[in-house]
């Protein structure tokens, strides 16, 4: 059986990325990354999804460098006014890059030679990691830097929701019985989303468009 290393965040695009590469046949072997981030909630999300769906995972602790990132530093504000086309206080410094590096790392020692992602690059926070120019040129670099692609097994970075705004994630999600009621996209860790975060914002559209409830709210 084909597999795939996929990275599972607990939101709603990595759990349809992930459902996605399932019902295309692959063998899923999830990473979930806990790298200093506010709460533990979408990490325990992560894990709930992973057994949902009958997939291996595995949580790998880092530490990223600096603290610039709200999503790591308590000191700066969630909450946006507005979803803006500027990169936000939320990003953290090339956290995709380390992401798919373990990745890549994890895939080449269990054979596989696909990458799963969830990137979007339609409804996001301007992040400039989830772009498909960036993924390209990452698949190009560990295609010229890893033992299994110079002999030929070369590397796919996978991102099938790219192109996809966030009210069709939700409704492919729909179709693909992906448990949306699991997935967390809130910045903070409360027992509700706050509502006022960027993700909480794209999420809330997203559902409004698609003309579907979220589940999280009821």
């Amino acid at each position: 059986m084909k597999k795939a290393v996929v990275l599972l965040s607990g939101g709603i695009d990595s759990t349809t990325a992930l459902f996605w590469a399932k019902g295309r046949g692959y063998k899923c072997l999830c990473l979930v990354f806990d790298y200093g981030q506010r709460h533990k909630k979408e990490i325990n999300q992560a894990k709930l999804i992973a057994q949902k769906a009958g997939c291996e995972y595995k949580v790998l602790r880092i530490a990223l460098a600096g603290g610039g990132s709200s999503l790591v530093n308590r000191q700066i504000s969630l909450a946006r006014p507005k979803i803006s086309k500027s990169i936000p206080a939320t990003y953290v410094p090339a956290r995709n890059i380390i992401f798919l590096s373990f990745a890549v790392s994890f895939a080449e020692s269990r054979k596989a030679n696909t990458i799963v992602i969830g990137t979007n690059q339609i409804d996001y926070s301007n992040y400039p990691d989830c772009r498909s120019e960036f993924l390209k040129a990452f698949q190009r670099a560990v295609n010229k830097g890893t033992k299994s692609a110079i002999a030929g097994n070369l590397f796919k970075i996978v991102a099938p929701l790219e192109n996809k705004t966030k009210a069709r994630i939700i409704k492919t999600a729909k179709k693909l019985n992906v448990p949306l009621e699991l997935t967390w996209s809130c910045y903070g860790g409360g027992k509700r989303p706050c509502g006022k975060c960027a993700s909480c914002l794209i999420r809330a559209k997203g559902f409004k468009e698609a003309g579907i409830k979220d589940p999280c709210l009821e």
